[in-house]
C-alpha cells in the first residue's frame, strides 16, 4: 500500500509547490501594500490599539470567509469537467441558443461582464505588484526614489517581451521561489508577533465589530483597502483545471494562509510598537542587512504574480474565442506538454501598453490601489450570483439553502463593493471602462455572428436535397480527381463556397468532405468522441468535429487520422468561404455596432490559420453579406 501511495504523494507535493507560484502569486503579494493602505491618510484613522486590532480582525475574517469558505469550499465545487474560472462557470449556465429576455441570457451576460472586468485586473495587477516591490528602494535608500518608475517600467516591458517564449523553462522555478517568499514573510511577521503577542487578540471578531461601531462610516470605507488582502481569489478558482482542487486547498491551509496571517499580524505588531512605520510597514519589518535581498525577492514574487495574471488573460481570451464571444486571434502554444500555456500577441501588447501607462499615470502603488478593487469586487459579486444559478438549476439544491448561502455571501461581497465604488473618481473608473469596452466588443461579436448565421440560413440549401438534385440532373457537373474539404458552420446545408465554386467552374471533385467544427460547453472532448462521420451519396461525406472551449482546433490532423476517410494529404484541398460583411442597418443592431462587427470580421484571424489548414492547399471563396 505504501509503495503505491508514494508516487501519488510525490505528485501531490509537486502539484502543490507548482500551485504556489501560479495560483497564489497575486494574493501572496498583497502584504506589500494592503496594511499600509488601510491606514492611509485618505481614511483619517488614528493609529490606536483598537483600530489596529480592528483592521487585523477584518483581514483575518475576510480571508476566512471569502477565500476559505466561499472559493475553496463552495465555488470550487462548480467545476466544468475539472475547469474553473468565470468563463467555465458561465458555460455551465449557457444554453445552446441564447434568447434575449430569458433569465439564462441575463446570467450569461453577468458572466461575460465579469470576464470583461478581468482584463482590467490583468492590467492593474502587474503595475501595482511590481511597483510596490520596487518602492522598497525608497525605504532602503531614499536617494533612489527617482529611479523607481524607470526600473518598474523596464521590468514590466521585459516581462511582456518575454511572453512569446513561454514560461516552460522558468516555470519550474515559480513554485520554489514563491515558497521562499511565503516562508520569508512568515518569518518577518513572526519576529514582530513574538515581541508583541497581544495582536493575536484580533482573531476575536469582537474587534472587527468594535472597529465599525467606533469609527462609523470611516471604518466602513476602510473595507476598500482591507479587500486588497483577498484580491487573487478568482485565480484560485480559475487555475483549478491545471492543478485540481486538492493541491490548491492543501497549499492554502498549510502554507499560504498561515504565512499571510503571520505577516499581516506582524505588521500590526510593528505599528503598535512604532506608529511611524505606517509609511511602509512591510519593508520596515525587514532588518537593515536584509532590505536589498527582500526587495529582490519581492520583485521576483511580483513578477511571478504578474505572469500568472497575464497567462490568465491569454487563457480567458482563448475560452471567449471558442465560445463565440471574441473574433479569431493568433494563438501560439508555448509548451509541448501543458495545453494551458498559450501566448496571444494581440492581448499581450494591449496589456503591456495599458500596464506601462498605468505606472506612468498613477506613479505610486498607493494611487494605483484606488484603481484596484472596483473591478474585482464586481466580478466577485457576479461569481456569487452565477454560483447560485448553478446550485439551484443544475445541482437542484433546496431553494432555501441556495437563498441563505447567496444572501450571506452577497452581504460580504456587496460590502466590499460599496466600499470600493467610492474610489471611482480616484481611478476606480479604469477597470469599469475596460470592462465596459470588452463587454461591448464581446456582445457585438456574439450577436453579429448570430445575425450573420441567420442571414446565411435564409439562403441555405439542404445538403441532402442538393445531392438528390445532382443525382437527377441530366447534365451533371464534371468530376475532377482529388478530394475537396469544405469547412462550413452548418453541416446540414451546402457550403456557400461549394455553390460558388460550382457556379463558376461547373465542376466538383470526385470526393467532397463537408466539415463542421463545433465547440462544446465543456473544456475538452475525449479523442474517441472528437469526430462524427456519415457517408452520403455521390462521393460526399459529412464530418462534424467536436472541441472543448479550452482546446485549439487542428482540422487537418483530425481528418488525416480518420481511417474511414483515408485522405491523402498530397491529393486533398481545403476550400473556405469568407464572408465580406456590408453593414446596412437592416437587422435591428445599431448601425455603429454593425460597423464595429464588420471591422472585427475583416481583422479576425483567417480561418486558414485558426484551423491550421495548409496554406499551399487552401482556397478561399468570398461571399458578400449585407446586414
Amino acid at each position: 500500500m505504501s509503495e503505491s501511495s508514494s508516487p501519488e504523494r510525490k505528485r501531490l507535493l509537486a502539484l502543490s509547490i507548482a500551485a504556489l507560484g501560479v495560483v497564489f502569486g497575486d494574493i501572496g503579494t498583497s502584504p506589500l501594500y494592503a496594511v499600509r493602505e488601510a491606514f492611509g491618510e485618505h481614511y483619517g484613522l488614528a493609529l490606536t490599539e483598537a483600530n489596529v486590532l480592528g483592521v487585523l480582525s477584518l483581514i483575518f475574517w475576510s480571508l476566512v470567509v471569502v477565500i476559505s469558505l466561499k472559493y475553496l469550499t463552495l465555488v470550487m465545487r462548480a467545476d466544468n469537467h475539472g475547469e474553473g474560472g468565470i468563463m467555465a462557470l458561465t458555460a455551465l449556465v449557457m444554453p445552446s441558443k441564447l434568447r434575449r429576455g430569458h433569465w439564462r441570457y441575463f446570467a450569461v451576460m453577468l458572466g461575460i461582464f465579469g470576464a470583461s472586468l478581468l482584463y482590467g485586473d490583468g492590467m492593474i495587477t502587474p503595475a501595482i505588484s511590481v511597483l510596490s516591490a520596487v518602492e522598497g528602494l525608497q525605504v532602503a535608500a531614499p536617494r533612489l526614489e527617482p529611479f523607481v518608475i524607470p526600473i518598474t517600467v523596464g521590468i514590466l516591458v521585459a516581462l511582456f517581451l518575454l511572453q512569446s517564449r513561454g514560461t516552460q523553462r522558468v516555470g519550474g522555478l515559480f513554485g520554489p521561489v514563491t515558497l521562499v517568499w511565503f516562508l520569508s514573510i512568515a518569518a518577518l511577521g513572526l519576529a514582530q508577533i513574538v515581541r508583541n503577542p497581544h495582536v493575536l487578540a484580533a482573531l476575536n471578531p469582537y474587534h472587527a465589530a468594535h472597529f465599525f461601531a467606533t469609527n462609523g462610516w470611516a471604518g466602513f470605507w476602510v473595507l476598500g483597502s482591507v479587500f486588497l488582502v483577498v484580491t487573487g481569489g478568482e485565480a484560485l478558482y480559475a487555475d483549478m483545471g491545471h492543478f485540481g482542487p486538492l493541491p490548491i486547498r492543501l497549499t492554502w491551509f498549510f502554507v499560504v494562509l498561515p504565512a499571510l496571517l503571520l505577516n499581516y499580524f506582524g505588521q500590526g505588531a510593528l505599528l503598535l510598537a512604532n506608529p511611524a512605520a505606517v509609511e511602509n510597514p512591510f519593508y520596515l519589518m525587514v532588518p537593515g542587512w536584509a532590505t536589498y535581498p527582500m526587495i529582490a525577492l519581492a520583485t521576483a514574487a511580483t513578477i511571478i504574480a504578474s505572469q500568472a495574471v497575464i497567462s490568465g488573460s491569454f487563457s480567458l481570451t482563448r475560452q471567449a474565442m471558442r465560445l463565440g464571444f471574441l473574433p479569431r486571434m493568433t494563438v501560439v502554444q508555448t509548451s509541448s506538454e501543458e495545453i494551458g500555456q498559450v501566448y496571444i500577441p494581440t492581448i499581450n501588447w494591449i496589456l503591456m501598453f495599458a500596464t506601462v501607462g498605468l505606472v506612468l499615470g498613477f506613479r505610486s502603488s498607493s494611487r494605483l490601489a484606488a484603481a484596484y478593487g472596483v473591478g474585482v469586487t464586481t466580478d466577485m459579486v457576479f461569481t456569487t450570483l452565477l454560483f447560485a444559478v448553478v446550485a439551484w438549476s443544475l445541482w437542484k439544491w433546496p431553494r432555501w439553502v441556495v437563498a441563505l448561502l447567496t444572501l450571506g455571501l452577497l452581504a460580504v461581497d456587496l460590502s466590499f463593493w460599496a466600499a470600493n465604488i467610492v474610489k471611482v473618481p480616484q481611478g476606480g473608473w479604469f477597470p469599469l471602462v475596460v470592462g465596459a469596452v470588452m463587454l461591448l466588443v464581446m456582445t457585438t461579436w456574439y450577436h453579429g455572428r448570430t445575425l450573420l448565421s441567420d442571414v446565411l440560413k435564409k439562403d441555405a440549401f439542404p445538403l441532402e436535397r442538393f445531392l438528390e438534385t445532382l443525382a437527377a440532373s441530366r447534365n451533371p457537373p464534371v468530376r475532377v480527381p482529388g478530394t475537396a474539404v469544405y469547412l462550413t458552420r452548418n453541416p446540414d446545408v451546402v457550403p456557400p463556397a461549394l455553390l460558388t465554386n460550382l457556379s463558376y467552374n461547373h465542376a466538383l471533385h470526385e470526393r467532397v468532405v463537408v466539415v463542421s467544427v463545433e465547440t462544446e460547453e465543456i473544456p475538452r472532448v475525449a479523442g474517441h468522441l472528437r469526430g462524427e462521420l456519415r457517408r452520403l451519396e455521390l462521393g460526399f461525406t459529412r464530418v462534424v468535429l467536436h472541441y472543448g472551449f479550452m482546446e485549439h482546433p487542428d482540422v487537418p490532423a483530425e481528418l488525416y487520422v480518420m481511417e474511414e476517410l483515408a485522405l491523402d494529404p498530397d491529393d486533398t484541398y481545403f476550400v473556405l468561404g469568407r464572408e465580406v460583411v456590408l453593414p446596412e442597418g437592416k437587422l435591428g443592431m445599431p448601425r455603429w455596432r454593425e460597423q464595429l462587427f464588420a471591422l472585427m470580421q475583416r481583422n479576425a484571424l483567417p480561418a486558414t490559420a485558426f484551423f491550421n489548414l495548409p496554406h499551399e492547399r487552401t482556397f478561399e471563396v468570398g461571399h458578400l453579406v449585407r446586414l
